[in-house]
């Protein structure tokens, strides 16, 4: 198997455990619908592509040998996780207090703010740094051009990733008559809330 491909596979294996990239689609998937969720990981697609590139010149590392570099990012992907957890569980409770009839089924999210969410979601979380700085030096060794390897694997990071959280997100629409119910809906939003908020919490602790 060549580079790029066990790149993907080690990237494919790295989305489907459950972390805040996930949660995040999840999230706006049921608050705003399918689109939003698809656009949210294509800017998880392109976070893949920054810490590519970010970790071949070098700027991940360093990132990870700073104790107080590492630590404000950490806290920075902490505090967001949190924050969209908060408005999430905010959201189900006035739902929950709400007639059925009165709450809206689909939220407004714009497709920038969808995608904004997941490439920020992607670019906080401090276990990427660790995760790009341990994996890409085993892909970046051999001849030929530095340049085009970075390029195959920034696009196949990219692809893989993005089209793994895009068909998340589908998948999460073909229970669309379910989640139309205005309070499944509501129990959703605080459910995915409250992961959010934990995991933000275990990032913080870690």
């Amino acid at each position: 198997m060549t580079g790029p491909l066990l790149f993907g596979l080690a990237i494919l294996l790295a989305a489907i455990v459950p972390g805040p990239d996930f949660a995040m689609v999840v999230r706006n998937t049921v608050l705003s619908g399918r689109v939003s969720g698809m656009w949210t990981a294509t800017g998880i697609g392109l976070g893949i592509v920054v810490w590519v590139v970010a970790t071949s010149i070098g700027l991940a590392a360093l990132l990870a040998a700073s104790a107080l570099a590492f630590t404000v990012v950490k806290l920075a992907g902490a505090a967001y996780l949190v924050y969209l957890g908060i408005r999430s569980i905010r959201t189900a409770v006035k739902e929950r207090r709400r007639p059925a009839a009165e709450i809206e089924l689909d939220r407004p999210m714009s497709h920038w703010a969808a995608f904004r969410s997941g490439l920020m979601c992607n670019l906080l979380n401090p276990k990427a740094v660790v995760l790009f700085t341990a994996l890409m030096p085993q892909f970046l060794v051999g001849g030929g051009s530095q340049a085009v390897l970075i390029v195959e694997l920034a696009a196949v990071g990219m692809a893989v990733c993005g089209l793994f959280y895009i068909g998340l997100a589908n998948l999460i629409g073909l229970f669309r008559a379910v989640l139309e119910r205005p309070r499944v809906r509501a129990w959703l939003n605080g459910v995915t809330g409250a992961v959010m908020v934990a995991l933000g919490l275990r990032v913080a602790a870690n």
